[in-house]
């Protein structure tokens, strides 16, 4: 339902502060009763236009503000959030219920006569028409304006809150912040020691959501077939789904040079792309230490976690490793795309818009949950995601986790998995030519060869549970048999792999809902999802 907000208060109770904050927040389109009344007079003069305005409530009981409204809006009066800027009268009130029933709520706005007094003389001087605000307050409607705290909905003293304070209450239960959760989120991860595939699985699904969000840093890169693009800051789906607005969150580290690239590569701009500006910023300092450092656990060294510990050390102000925390918001060149990515999620859900939240890495990387030391900076799971996103487990719907037949890890020393092999063994099982999964298997960002392993049916059993899994992404389904990249249709796989398939959704209690079984532009997903 789209609202009409009337505001009435004081000379310099703070209703222009309430009105910014509406029209920053909900994108409200205010309407000037004074302009009403220059429009008719021709005239800037205070005098002629309070002798007006009190005349025409005589002539018309006050209705001429509604008639304003209307001659203003015509018939967009239920496209938007409207805010009237001011009331003066009972009886200008009254004619907006009657014409508008419970869309209209009128916000009396209010403080201590010595605060408003202060405010007055303080007050830009070209704005005040008389020498002190005791003189204000005599004229016209003016004298009365107190009386309106009767009549409405919410009365607010503006010296015990600021404006955004002042819009929580005037919005409460109107449903523009939505606080019953409608389930509108997906969350997507990683099932096991990162490149699982996600990026391709994003792109296919891109089109299915109208806010793409991803968390993590450059230490992870994600690779899809079509349109090409590897992935290393921004949503895999950002090319897929042109319309979609695109999302870095608060639990974010950004390499600025990166990120910059990525939007001038994908064309981005600042109406489409939101960048929260508590997002960490990685300084060179970061991967100078991350490299002295950093190999024996086979860090990707791209500063990510020297950045991270930085941002928690940090709060004293003081230089740690060399540098001290800078934030998104402190980018010049990140400027024109920082917003508040909590506002913005606030948005979609108050629209019903679906969003695709988009981890990095793999369960078994993370920070509290992994083979530690053989982890990553940051919690990997879904709940780790939706933490960095700022978004509550209350509005999640699907849980995906990708997961691949043969997982990997990067090359050298980056920790154990069960049942190590060779490339060879797979491409003696599945016929795929032993050159090209060499070539496959190269760190996105580490340019390493990948280790790679036996599938390990309790690591997967165990990040089902962990992540609460609804829904599979099943990866790499040529590496049971080549013959799977003919498969247009999930019968048409190989009777092993459809084995395999069942297998799993047995251990891990989850629908393999989505299966890639090829890369490149002409690759077919095989989608068996029962939502959308």
């Amino acid at each position: 339902m789209s609202y009409i907000f009337l505001l009435s208060g004081p000379i310099a109770a703070g209703k222009t502060a309430l009105t910014d904050a509406f029209q920053n927040r909900f994108q409200a389109k205010r309407l000037s009763t004074r302009k009403f009344l220059k429009a008719i007079e021709n005239s800037d003069d205070r005098d002629q236009l309070i002798a007006l305005g009190l005349e025409l409530d005589k002539s018309t009981d006050g209705k001429w503000v509604l008639d304003g409204f209307r001659d203003q809006v015509g018939t967009d009066a239920d496209s938007a959030l409207w805010l009237i800027d001011a009331v003066r009268t009972e009886r200008q009130v009254f004619h907006f219920r009657d014409a508008f029933g419970t869309r209209v709520v009128h916000v009396h706005l209010t403080a201590p006569l010595e605060i408003l007094r202060q405010r007055y003389k303080e007050r830009d001087s070209s704005l005040n028409e008389y020498a002190t605000y005791d003189e204000a307050r005599k004229h016209g409607t003016e004298q009365y304006i107190e009386k309106l705290a009767a009549i409405a909905d919410i009365v607010a003293e503006t010296n015990r809150c600021d404006p955004s304070s002042l819009l929580a209450r005037a919005t409460a239960g109107l449903g523009l912040f939505p606080m019953e959760p409608e389930r509108l989120v997906d969350v997507l991860v990683g099932a096991q020691y990162g490149s699982e595939g996600k990026g391709n699985i994003c792109a296919h699904i891109a089109n299915d959501y109208q806010v793409l969000m991803r968390v993590g840093g450059p230490n992870a890169g994600h690779k899809v077939a079509f349109p090409k693009y590897d992935y290393i800051q921004l949503p895999s789906g950002t090319l897929s789904n042109l319309k979609a607005t695109i999302v870095i969150g608060a639990g974010a580290t950004l390499s600025v040079e990166q990120v910059l690239k990525e939007i001038k590569d994908l064309d981005l701009t600042p109406e489409r792309l939101a960048i929260d500006p508590q997002a960490m910023i990685i300084e060179q300092t970061d991967r100078q230490q991350e490299e002295k450092t950093m190999e024996v656990i086979g860090s990707t060294k791209k500063g990510v976690g020297v950045a991270t510990a930085r941002k928690i050390l940090g709060r004293d102000g003081e230089a740690h490793w060399g540098s001290t925390v800078r934030l998104a918001r402190n980018v010049d060149e990140l400027r024109p795309f920082i917003r508040c990515t909590k506002t913005v999620l606030e948005r979609a859900y108050a629209a019903g818009q679906r969003v695709l939240l988009e981890g990095t890495q793999g369960t078994d990387l993370s920070i509290h949950h992994g083979q530690y030391p053989h982890v990553t900076s940051r919690e990997t799971t879904a709940s780790g995601c939706l933490a960095d996103a700022g978004i509550a487990p209350t509005r999640v719907r699907k849980v995906i986790m990708v997961m691949r037949t043969y997982p990997i890890r990067v090359g050298g020393t980056s920790g154990d998995m069960m049942g190590e092999i060779e490339l060879k063994t797979i491409a003696d099982r599945s016929g795929i030519p032993e050159a090209e999964l060499k070539a496959t298997e190269v760190g996105t960002v580490s340019g390493k060869p990948r280790r790679i392993a036996e599938f390990d049916w309790e690591q997967v059993r165990r990040a089902a549970s962990i992540n609460g899994v609804t829904d599979i992404a099943l990866t790499f389904a040529d590496y049971i048999s080549v013959e799977n990249r003919k498969a247009q249709r999930f019968d048409q796989l190989t009777e092993e792999t459809r084995k395999f398939i069942a297998e799993v959704e047995r251990v891990t209690n989850a629908h393999v809902s989505l299966i890639a079984k090829d890369f490149g532009r002409f690759a077919v997903m095989i989608d068996r999802r029962t939502w959308r």
